[in-house]
């Protein structure tokens, strides 16, 4: 967003974001819900739409749903029901959806927006640190069919045809498009914690529907909103926003009047296309499904509420305290589940879990990159990263030593650190001779003995540095520092 468009306008973001919800069956009917599958071979009569097939609920995706609400703290109508949103589209052959219009299962609500969540470009000058971005509900409705537009004829895939989707509705609280990109990353963290998705937008797993509207500083109310349609990846989203802001603000620099309207995203050209001209909500002839009974909620909020997990900002604050880590560090472990998972079992018990978290941090996750691989499919096991951060805590081997038996162990993945460690030579020198090239190294640097003797601890680490040359290596950094102390600082 330049300068001179945001010095005259205000930026209004709302986002309608469709997740698709991890349940074995469809919304409506038993048929089976998976990725991948021969086109149209997921289907029955309930999902194709034809004429006396019944719909029943799927209380999976019902409990899933309120979850989600819990996790992002929305409250719960006593009773909700089902509603039919009609029109022709081929992706519904009904001419109609079932959805929920104004008793849905989740009202109000909030999304933090985490730090780490924001583009790693704008991470170190958050505008608004904090920023709490409202909802306005959550609605659980049914997915259409796939579309695939060819050249000259399209293509209809209906297994994805009623799919549970959970619809999240947020208020026009997002400024700029990378607080958009923070709130989707940072809601499908809080969905995939949940375990209700796995938000996967390369899957079509989370799609995004993006409104912005500009309005002058000091104008209460908001301008006319456009709508950016069927967005499948947080960069896109990120670049049209960008796009659509300098269009609107231009046409607005020109005094042209910006209709509500639909665009859709080009990637190809980096630009937004108008679609159609918007229909508003009472063109849809929302009206009670009668094929479906309204629904009392309160006893499964109460059955909800008792397996609630762990929130990804509790778990930061709860690595803090219980590791003694730093919060950035803290927040890189729980920004991933599974990262978070494989932390707190390297570090349960372990001698030094601030040490474990360095290593998960700088050694793992760049081994993990560069060999293109998931925490999931890490070769090292937790308890073995575990074992070879004690082995260099105790001094039995060095850091230097302990890097070459994580790419041994990395590369191996079935033998224990202590095994490559011996395997390779990595015997600590004795004590006896570690304290022989102590004495060594203050005599031949007189020097920066000296500072050490009057306080300088910087000088430590230059001595140190010429014992672990004596030892090749074998000496503990941390108890030749501590016996260079001992001998100049009696």
């Amino acid at each position: 967003m330049s300068t001179a468009t945001a010095n005259k306008y205000l930026v209004s973001i709302g986002l309608e974001v469709h997740v698709q919800l991890k349940t074995n069956s469809k919304m409506f009917c038993a048929c089976p819900v998976r990725y991948g599958d021969e086109p149209n071979t997921l289907t029955c009569p309930v999902c194709l739409g034809l004429p006396g097939a019944m719909p029943v609920l799927n209380i999976g995706a019902i409990k899933r749903t309120l979850r989600s609400g819990l996790m992002l703290g929305c409250e719960t109508p006593p009773i909700v029901k089902w509603d039919r949103k009609s029109y022709f589209y081929p992706d519904m052959p009904k001419n109609y959806q079932i959805t929920q219009f104004d008793l849905p299962l989740c009202e109000g609500g909030k999304v933090p927006l985490y730090d780490l969540a924001y583009p790693k470009e704008v991470q170190k000058n958050i505008p608004e640190p904090g920023k709490n971005i409202a909802l306005t509900r959550i609605h659980l409705e049914e997915d259409v069919a796939k579309s695939t537009h060819h050249a000259s004829f399209s293509s209809i895939d209906f297994n994805r045809a009623g799919t549970p989707l959970m619809e999240i509705v947020s208020e026009p609280d997002i400024t700029t498009p990378d607080e958009a990109f923070a709130y989707l990353n940072s809601l499908r963290q809080i969905l995939v914690y949940a375990g209700v998705s796995d938000a996967d937008m390369e899957k079509g797993q989370m799609r995004c529907d993006v409104n912005v509207s500009l309005r002058p500083i000091g104008q209460k109310e908001l301008g006319s909103k456009v709508e950016l349609k069927n967005l499948n990846s947080m960069s896109a989203v990120r670049r049209s926003l960008y796009y659509e802001i300098e269009r609107q603000g231009e046409a607005l620099d020109n005094n042209e009047i910006i209709i509500q309207s639909t665009r859709r995203w080009d990637d190809s050209i980096e630009e937004t296309r108008l679609m159609r001209t918007k229909e508003d909500a009472h063109d849809y002839r929302y009206l009670p499904d009668p094929d479906l009974l309204p629904l009392h909620t309160p006893d499964l909020v109460a059955e909800a509420r008792l397996d609630l997990p762990e929130l990804p900002h509790t778990k930061v604050a709860r690595f803090e305290k219980d590791f003694g880590i730093t919060h950035y560090d803290a927040s890189v472990l729980a920004s991933d589940q599974n990262l978070a998972d494989y932390y707190e079992q390297a570090a349960a018990g372990a001698s030094s879990a601030k040490k474990v978290a360095n290593w998960v941090i700088n050694n793992l996750l760049a081994a993990l990159n560069e060999k293109n691989l998931d925490i999931t499919d890490c070769p090292l096991s937790a308890q073995s990263l575990r074992e070879l951060v004690d082995l260099i805590e105790v001094g039995q081997i060095s850091n230097s030593q302990g890097k070459e038996v994580f790419i041994a162990l990395f590369e191996t993945g079935d033998k224990s650190p202590a095994k490559i460690a011996k395997e390779k030579g990595f015997e600590p020198a004795d004590s006896g001779e570690i304290d022989a090239f102590i004495d060594q190294a203050i005599a031949a640097n007189p020097g920066p003995a000296g500072e050490v003797s009057e306080g300088n601890d910087k000088a430590i680490n230059f001595l140190t540095g010429q014992v672990m040359k004596l030892s090749r290596g074998k000496a503990n950094p941390k108890q030749v520092g501590e016996g260079i102390i001992t001998r100049l600082r009696p």
